[in-house]
């Protein structure tokens, strides 16, 4: 079907721009850069080595530097170990078993490193990873598979529009005093049984308290096993945290950097050491161990009776470690069937161990961030879907610049919003922002539909008339520069800094002792988040404020008090760039709960309507300033 051809045909464009550009990271840049961007690690001690699963050689690296910088190591993807003696040719290819901020287990498939490991320092390469993509073309061809078979593809041919959705579940009545009207009818229509439905939550509304509150009102209903998945490792946390807090027995797939000690409890690895049947396993590594170590006590020159000696040693060893397979095979089956709730991301739904199972009900968290070949990894388990999220904020990543490549900005999650409507449940009800500050957004991103609790359709800074901003740099010189492809506005900057710092004196003269409310500064350029950052840190403050300075990007998700967003581009030809996407400015401008200030220039944005009706608006409410008004400037 050529629903699905195409698809694939734009993930193999994806695949093959993501591939030349790790390809290009890994031979142009340094180690030191490589460190950097994450993907190397440099030098690295081996703290344990044994053999494991299949007889493969597993090593534990620790790092020895570097420990605060993050990196992009994860589970179950390929590695490459190597010497600074030559690192060219002394490489040795293995797959991640576990990682975390400061230790990588790599299992290698060999059973002893070869020489060059004993050789100066070691270090540890990121390798690309094709198995992403590798698991999103499989879904794609299964999809197409099923969507040509009138018998066994039901799901897949509805939710493409080739048959209509069934509506025969049973209605569920459902109340909970801490839900809002919308929010407990999205659960009635989850708990309805029908084939799809849509949980549409545009910021602030309580998307993830009321999912919660359906996932555990199914469990309490069905019993059945629920599969859960998002894009993200960040938004599979979230929720296995809070559904582990509630009691319910979850498993969480996969082995995710950034995890707290509590959710490293959630994981398979964890929960089989502490299951009652691995103490036999661990008595039997202890053997294998014993009879691995005393056949590398020969050396490379023996006779036939120690080379005989050293094999049967060898294969006592591999005796035990079917045993130890055996017994480990026994402890996931028994763990995977009593979790109440598999939790993990979308390529992760297809780990080994949970690779064949299926599930009544599948749920897709952040489906609109989400690339659609990926989605459909979890949605060939299900009989039924369930995906939330909010396709008004911010779109999938897509590395390839190719034109046709914009179409996988175009989520599932999306198109079934078109396609059906009727299965969609709009949460209403805003409890973050004031009243000013989400009018705007309301109108332009949700029709009007959009409505602010009570207590914070008030909120506003102590003394403060005006929660909502624009101050216009138009006419000031504030012009934008490019760097290397790097967009930046140094005056801009300058100016936010000015503003910040005066309204933090305010602030500390009218609150003496009222804790400073938290501020947050948002762009959509890198450069210009790091120039306001050494801005702020080479200024003098009054007193310490709470301030976090991201991308829009990185500010997904987030709130602060206040929100200061600097637009960056002023150029005469009238080019935004990243401004022409509202769904970014729409994640920017409701990160703030009771003050935004939005700095920018009128002149170069204002031809686009969303900015111009802005400004139309902030008029209206008298929010409107020109940067004229504070002098110097």
């Amino acid at each position: 079907m050529d629903y699905f051809k195409d698809l694939a045909r734009l993930l193999q464009i994806e695949l093959s721009f993501d591939r030349e550009e790790h390809g290009r990271l890994l031979s142009v840049r340094s180690i030191s850069d490589r460190k950097a961007l994450g993907i190397t690690w440099y030098p690295v001690q081996i703290t344990d080595s044994g053999l494991g699963r299949g007889d493969y050689l597993q090593v534990t690296f620790n790092k020895t530097n570097d420990f605060e910088n993050s990196h992009r190591f994860r589970f179950g993807m390929p590695v490459a170990l190597f010497s600074n003696h030559d690192s060219q040719q002394d490489r040795i290819q293995g797959v991640i078993t576990f990682v975390n901020k400061q230790q990588m287990r790599v299992s290698f498939r060999t059973e002893e490193l070869p020489e060059w490991g004993r050789k100066g320092k070691l270090g540890v390469d990121l390798m690309f990873d094709e198995n992403s993509y590798r698991e999103m073309s499989n879904a794609m061809k299964e999809a197409e598979t099923l969507a040509n078979d009138p018998v066994k593809g039901g799901l897949v041919r509805k939710l493409i529009g080739v048959e209509p959705l069934s509506y025969t579940g049973v209605n569920h009545s459902f109340e909970d005093a801490i839900l809002n009207p919308s929010q407990n009818q999205a659960v009635q229509q989850i708990l309805s049984g029908g084939d799809l439905t849509i949980l549409h939550g545009p910021p602030g509304t309580g998307k993830t308290t009321t999912l919660i509150k359906a996932i555990t009102a199914l469990l309490n209903n069905s019993g059945q096993q629920l599969l859960i998945v998002a894009p993200s490792n960040t938004a599979v946390d979230v929720l296995a945290e809070r559904l582990d807090r509630l009691g319910i027995n979850v498993l969480r797939i996969g082995n995710p950097v950034r995890v707290s000690d509590r959710l490293q409890d959630l994981t398979l690895e964890e929960k089989s050491n502490k299951h009652p049947g691995y103490r036999e396993v661990k008595a039997l590594e202890k053997q294998a161990r014993a009879y691995t170590d005393m056949a590398h006590k020969y050396k490379r020159s023996f006779g036939r009776a120690e080379y005989e000696q050293r094999k049967a040693l060898l294969n006592e060893a591999k005796r035990i470690r079917k045993d130890i397979d055996r017994i480990q095979d026994y402890v996931i089956e028994d763990i995977l069937s009593k979790s109440q709730v598999i939790a993990g991301t979308l390529v992760g739904a297809n780990h080994s161990y949970i690779r064949d199972r299926h599930y009544h009900t599948v749920i897709v968290d952040e489906a609109a961030q989400a690339l659609e070949p990926a989605c459909w990894i979890p949605i060939l388990k299900a009989d039924r879907l369930i995906l939330a999220g909010d396709h008004c904020q911010l779109p999938p990543t897509v590395k390839s610049e190719q034109r046709e490549s914009k179409a996988l900005f175009h989520t599932l999650f999306e198109k079934l919003v078109e396609l059906y409507p009727e299965s969609v449940s709009f949460l209403d009800t805003q409890y973050r922002m004031n009243q000013q500050i989400m009018a705007y957004p309301a109108v332009a991103m949700y029709g009007g539909k959009l409505n602010s609790g009570a207590v914070a359709s008030q909120w506003t800074l102590a003394g403060d008339t005006k929660p909502l901003m624009f101050i216009d740099t138009a006419g000031s010189g504030f012009e934008e520069q490019e760097e290397d492809g790097a967009i930046s506005n140094k005056e801009e900057a300058h100016f936010l800094i000015n503003h910040l710092h005066g309204l933090q004196s305010d602030l500390v003269d009218n609150n003496q002792n009222i804790p400073l409310p938290s501020v947050g500064i948002i762009t959509p350029y890198r450069k210009q988040a790091i120039l306001i950052a050494d801005m702020l840190t080479e200024s003098n403050s009054k007193k310490e404020l709470n301030v976090q300075i991201n991308t829009i990007d990185g500010f997904q998700g987030q709130e602060k008090d206040i929100i200061y967003i600097s637009l960056v581009r002023s150029n005469t030809a009238g080019n935004i760039g990243f401004l022409s996407d509202v769904r970014r400015m729409n994640v920017a401008m409701t990160r703030a709960r009771k003050k935004l200030i939005v700095i920018g220039d009128s002149s170069t944005i204002g031809q686009y309507d969303f900015y111009r009706e802005f400004f139309q608006y902030v008029e209206s409410i008298e929010g409107y300033h020109s940067v004229w008004e504070w002098s110097p400037i």
